[in-house]
C-alpha cells in the first residue's frame, strides 16, 4: 500500500470554520487505496486560535492526523504570521525527518516557505513532490501593501521561496490553468499537471440547501443579489453596498443586497451602510456551509465581486455559486475565469468597482427572467459537469499514478 503525506496548514477538520479541500483530499486518497497521513498545524487559520487537541483525539477520521507546532497570528498579512509559518516550516522538517516514510508528498501552496520544507525532504528522501497551487505569494501580498521598492524587498523571501519550490516539483496540480501553469513560468520543467477546481460536492451542497431552506424567509417580492466568502481587501463589497443605494435611488428597493460571510473590512462596510441609509443591504455575517446553500438557493442573482488589482482566479466559492442554479455578475479580472463565464454562458462579465455598472447590471438582469434562467441551467450544468469533487478528484490519483 503507498503511503501518502497530504501537507496544509489551512484545512477544515470536524467542527470547524474553514474550507475543506485537503480533508477531502485525504479522505479521497484513502478511500482510493493509499494510506494517508494528513499533516496540519496546531494552530486553526480560520478560527485565529490554538485548536483543542484533546476533542480531535476523541473524532474519527479515515486517515491518519499529525501535527505540527505553530504559534499563530491575529492578522491574515501580519509579520506576525510570517514568524509562524517559518516556525511551521522548522517543524515540518522535523517531523518528516524522524517520521516521514512516504511514496509521495502532496502539498498545499503557499505557504511558500512550508511547502519548500516538504519539497526539500521530498528530494532529499529521491520521492515525489506535487505541490497543490491554490493562490500566489507574493501576488497576493501587494493587494494590501503595493509600495515601490519597499515591497520587493518585503516579499523577496517568499517569491524567492516559490521558484524554489516550483524547481523541485514532480507534477502540479492547480485549482485553475493559471495556477497550475504559474510553476512552469520561470522553470523548465517537463512534469505531468492538471487543473482541479477546488468544487464542492453537489449532494452535500443541495442537502444542506433543503435542510436549511425553510428557515430562511424571503417575503413576496423581494429580489436577492447575493455574495457568500470573506470580506476583505480583494473583494469589491464596497460597491455592492453603494449599488444597494443606488438601485434603491431608482425605486428598486424590493432589490434586496445578501452579503454572507467575515472578514476585517466587515465592520467598516456595516459602518458604510448605515451612514448611507442603505436599508436593502444586509450582513448576514458567517452561515455554516449548509446554510449557506439555502441562502445561494433562495438569491436570485450571485456577484462574484473582486476588485481591479485582485489576482484571484477561479476560487472557492465558484462551485457553490454554480451549484445554487443562479446566474453570476462577475468581476473578477481573471482573463482565465472571464472567457470561462462568456463560453461557459452562466452569467455576464462587468468591470470591477463602479457603482452605477454593477447597478446597471443588476437592473438588466432583474428584468430578464427568461435569461436568468438560462444562465442558472447552464450553472447547474457547469458545477455538475467540473466542479463536483467526487468526479473532478480522479485527476489527482491519476496524476499520483502516473508519479508512483
Amino acid at each position: 500500500m503507498k503511503k501518502i503525506a497530504v501537507i496544509s496548514m489551512g484545512v477544515k477538520l470536524d467542527n470547524e470554520k474553514g474550507y475543506s479541500r485537503f480533508r477531502y483530499i485525504a479522505d479521497f486518497l484513502t478511500e482510493a487505496g493509499y494510506q494517508v497521513d494528513l499533516i496540519t498545524t496546531t494552530f486553526q487559520h480560520w478560527e485565529k486560535a490554538q485548536r483543542d487537541m484533546d476533542k480531535i483525539k476523541k473524532e474519527d477520521y479515515k486517515f491518519n492526523l499529525k501535527f505540527i507546532y505553530e504559534p499563530g497570528y491575529k492578522k491574515n498579512i501580519d509579520l506576525r504570521r510570517i514568524r509562524s509559518h517559518s516556525i511551521a516550516a522548522r517543524n515540518l522538517t522535523a517531523l518528516l525527518e524522524k517520521e516521514g516514510d512516504y511514496d509521495l508528498i502532496y502539498c498545499e501552496i503557499p505557504p511558500n516557505d512550508v511547502a519548500l520544507s516538504a519539497a526539500e525532504y521530498a528530494k532529499r528522501r529521491g520521492i515525489p513532490f506535487v505541490p497543490d497551487v491554490n493562490d500566489l505569494w507574493p501576488e497576493a501580498m501587494r493587494m494590501v501593501l503595493d509600495i515601490p521598492v519597499v515591497s520587493d524587498i518585503l516579499f523577496y523571501p517568499l517569491k524567492r521561496d516559490a521558484e524554489k519550490v516550483y524547481s523541485l516539483v514532480s507534477g502540479i496540480i492547480g485549482t485553475s490553468d493559471e495556477y497550475r501553469d504559474r510553476p512552469v513560468k520561470n522553470q523548465k520543467l517537463d512534469v505531468p499537471k492538471k487543473t482541479v477546481y477546488v468544487g464542492n460536492e453537489i449532494a452535500e451542497f443541495d442537502a444542506g440547501a433543503e435542510k436549511y431552506s425553510p428557515e430562511i424567509e424571503k417575503k413576496e417580492g423581494e429580489f436577492w443579489v447575493s455574495y457568500a466568502g470573506t470580506i476583505g481587501t480583494s473583494y469589491d463589497i464596497r460597491t455592492m453596498v453603494l449599488a444597494g443605494k443606488e438601485l434603491m435611488n431608482r425605486d428598486l428597493g424590493n432589490i434586496k443586497i445578501k452579503i454572507l460571510g467575515g472578514g476585517p473590512l466587515k465592520e467598516e462596510l456595516e459602518t458604510l451602510a448605515r451612514e448611507k441609509d442603505c436599508r436593502n443591504v444586509e450582513f448576514v455575517g458567517y452561515a455554516p456551509y449548509p446554510k449557506m446553500a439555502a441562502y445561494l438557493t433562495k438569491s436570485d442573482l450571485l456577484v462574484n465581486s473582486f476588485v481591479k488589482k485582485a489576482p484571484q482566479s477561479i476560487v472557492t466559492k465558484i462551485g457553490d455559486y454554480l451549484a445554487a442554479g443562479k446566474p453570476m455578475i462577475n468581476t473578477c479580472m481573471s482573463p482565465e475565469f472571464r472567457e470561462k463565464v462568456d463560453h461557459d454562458g452562466f452569467g455576464i462579465n462587468i468591470l470591477p468597482e463602479d457603482v452605477k455598472i454593477l447597478a446597471d447590471a443588476v437592473e438588466k438582469l432583474y428584468h430578464d427572467e427568461e435569461g436568468r434562467e438560462r444562465m442558472g441551467r447552464r450553472a447547474r450544468q457547469i458545477a455538475e459537469e467540473q466542479f463536483d469533487r467526487p468526479q473532478s478528484y480522479k485527476k489527482i490519483i491519476e496524476l499520483i499514478e502516473e508519479l508512483t
